[in-house]
């Protein structure tokens, strides 16, 4: 079997590893096309983490789309959120014989010994929107830019509070929650968000009463809305009686679900204790009603068709021997390499703006969000 990476990486070959490309060609296995229809008839596999949140359930179906679009067939499975399950899906597709993978993974540091038999078996990796670690057999990585989502949480916070114009001092009051533990975004979401807001909580403007700032004391395992209001509860007994929380940096909308659950189970939301501040990402439905509605304040919207297009633009090109488009190589290091990257800008939307950007974008219809 001819081996697409290194069909990409090697611009000059000798001229007897030409021969035998041709030699395979003539036989239906090489050059980058399959004998029946070219690509078409090639099966791609799309391992997605879990059908409990919104937007994996539509990332699966919008990357099957825009494969079979291009004439492609695809195997898509959902790992519920259980690693061993993730990978025991992945040895099955490898068995099975797909063409290509796009995994977004479950625990990004599983996976290496599954990929091996992937690269074994010259089945190409694309590492979709959570990147892999640990793994030299991981081709492309498409994503949002990370750092970037953080930074639109943080700055957000900043300007509700009226920090960044000056319009008012502080201090206010703030807690921090972080994503999974075992998704390598989750860093790049943080560091972006403490970024803007650090310069604050060192004046004093921002004060984090919980005293719990660190990456490792605030992440939320497998991203569970239920774990985030368990600790929204904690924290709120701890830490606020005869006080009052101002804005809560949450990273996705489905912990600020949790987060908001806390809240007015705390009393939040009723006459004279307003909600406080409350980010989010995704721009998931539930989300999306709770900012109209005045209860979540704010989500970073990433539209996911556009990062389905990446991924399997990059499918494409790989197994017809091209380069794939990449806008960032140094950023994505997961240990053993930097991974090339697509990374696609996300956008900051509250009740101002989502009409605009949701609806007239095309990405959700009014009655959807009705």
């Amino acid at each position: 079997m001819r081996n697409r990476r290194a069909a990409l990486t090697t611009l000059v070959f000798a001229s007897s590893l030409a021969l035998a490309l041709t030699a395979c060609g003539q036989n239906g296995a090489g050059g980058g096309k399959k004998e029946k229809g070219g690509t078409e008839g090639a099966t791609i596999g799309i391992a997605m983490p879990t059908k409990s949140s919104e937007r994996w359930i539509s990332d699966g179906a919008n990357v099957e789309k825009e494969l079979k679009t291009k004439g492609y067939t695809t195997k898509l499975v959902y790992g519920e959120d259980d690693p061993d399950q993730q990978v025991a899906q992945i040895e099955n597709m490898i068995t099975q014989g797909v063409d290509a993978l796009i995994i977004a993974a479950i625990d990004n540091k599983s996976l290496d010994n599954v990929l091996r038999q992937a690269n074994d078996a010259d089945i190409p990796v694309i590492s979709y929107d959570r990147l892999i670690l640990g793994s030299e057999n991981v081709d492309y990585y498409a994503s949002f830019d990370n750092t970037k989502v953080g930074e639109l949480q943080g700055t957000y916070i900043v300007d509700r509070l009226g920090l960044k114009d000056g319009s008012k001092k502080g201090p206010f009051n703030v807690e921090l929650f972080a994503g999974s533990n075992d998704d390598n975004n989750t860093k790049y979401f943080f560091n972006g968000a403490m970024k803007v807001l650090k310069p604050y909580m060192e004046k004093g403007q921002l004060v984090v009463r919980s005293r719990q700032t660190g990456l490792n004391q605030v992440t939320t395992l497998r991203w569970d809305g239920g774990t985030a209001q368990k600790r929204m509860d904690d924290l709120l007994t701890s830490s606020y009686r005869g006080s009052r929380v101002d804005a809560v940096l949450s990273p996705y909308d489905g912990i600020s679900i949790g987060i908001l659950s806390s809240l007015k189970s705390d009393g939040y939301g009723s006459a004279g204790k307003p909600m406080p501040v409350v980010t989010g990402q995704d721009a998931e439905i539930a989300s999306v009603k709770s900012i109209i509605a005045g209860e979540q304040t704010q989500t970073v919207y990433k539209d996911l068709r556009q990062l389905a297009k990446v991924a399997s633009n990059m499918v494409d090109a790989v197994l017809n021997d091209k380069k794939p488009e990449v806008n960032d190589t140094t950023s994505y290091d997961n240990g053993p390499k930097v991974v090339p990257a697509y990374l696609l800008q996300p956008v900051s939307v509250d009740r101002s703006n989502y009409e605009n950007v949701l609806v007239d974008g095309g990405y959700y219809t009014a009655n959807d969000l009705k």
